[in-house]
């Protein structure tokens, strides 16, 4: 009986110890637009009480011109410095690289890094926007150099999230009525996130034969500013722990490199191409944009 016991107690902690892991990012922040409900600064302040009421570190990925390089949106950076996030590089302006030249792009990096790195919590890494990193062998390899010789590294994303695409949806609403009752898109995004992250999670199980710890992406918004806390919350019900985005980077799956078949993908997506593995079932939902989410809120009215 005694050895029974032993052996349950041992696969609990087992089982806690391999908890799913999630680390919370947010790009193109601080983004100092004007939105319905909430000024830059309220937004800015929402988002950050939504990570410490949850004692999450996250990282923030800078886009220097949204904000950051101004009088006004400096001190919105500044306090996610002040609060122990991590600030990452996201360029100044948020080009395509499949569309600008391969230097532009990299001076954009230079440029933002020169704001950044006066931020305590600064590190070295690049979110590519879109998560397009070239679609050229001269692009992407070009890149992969300037980051090693710039000691940056890559800051992948395994868990992407249309969040912008409902945050459309939520400020076109509320532009109209700013009174409007917008419960029915706080539970669509809810439920986007979640189901993100269960299908994910199957793919690196697929893909890895384990839970890796995934990296979220998320943007500087009204629909973050407003429900992160309520995100973070269900990750909890769920189960799942978050964890700094250092933490999820010593990962080693973030030290693949597969060749990017198709571009704005999580990394888990484009590994799988690279192995010529299609979707899974019902995987069609992680690249369709939030259309689902989008077309059941139609249904609504909305």
């Amino acid at each position: 009986m005694m050895r029974r016991l032993l052996a349950a107690a041992a696969l609990v902690a087992a089982s806690a110890a391999q908890a799913q892991s999630v680390a919370i990012t947010i790009d193109d922040g601080p983004n100092t637009d004007n939105t319905p409900r909430m000024s830059a600064k309220e937004r800015n302040q929402a988002l950050l009480d939504a990570l410490a009421k949850h004692r999450v570190q996250a990282a923030l990925f800078v886009t220097s011109g949204f904000g950051a390089n101004t009088q006004q949106g400096l001190p919105l950076l500044r306090a996610w410095s002040k609060a122990g996030h991590a600030i990452g590089n996201h360029t100044v302006t948020h080009p395509d690289l499949e569309k600008v030249p391969l230097a532009d792009y990299q001076r954009q990096v230079m440029e933002c890094d020169r704001l950044i790195s006066t931020q305590p919590g600064y590190q070295k890494w690049l979110r590519f926007t879109y998560l397009r990193e070239g679609n050229t062998p001269e692009k992407i390899d070009g890149m992969r150099k300037f980051l090693r010789e710039h000691d940056y590294r890559n800051a992948h994303v395994s868990l992407d999230t249309s969040d912008w695409r409902l945050n459309e949806k939520l400020e076109q609403v509320l532009k109209k009525d700013p009174n409007a009752d917008v419960s029915a898109i706080r539970t669509a995004y809810l439920a986007h996130i979640k189901q993100r992250a269960l299908a994910y999670r199957e793919l690196s199980q697929q893909l890895q034969g384990r839970d890796i710890s995934q990296v979220m992406l998320l943007h500087h918004n009204l629909i973050n500013a407003l429900w992160l806390d309520d995100a973070l919350t269900q990750f909890e019900q769920m189960g799942w722990k978050i964890i700094s985005p250092a933490q999820a980077f010593a990962d080693p799956v973030y030290k693949l490199e597969p060749v990017r078949k198709a571009a704005g993908q999580s990394l888990l997506l484009s590994l799988g191409r690279t192995l010529g593995l299609g979707l899974m079932p019902g995987g069609e939902r992680l690249v369709d944009d939030g259309d689902y989410e989008i077309a059941e809120l139609a249904k609504k009215g909305l």
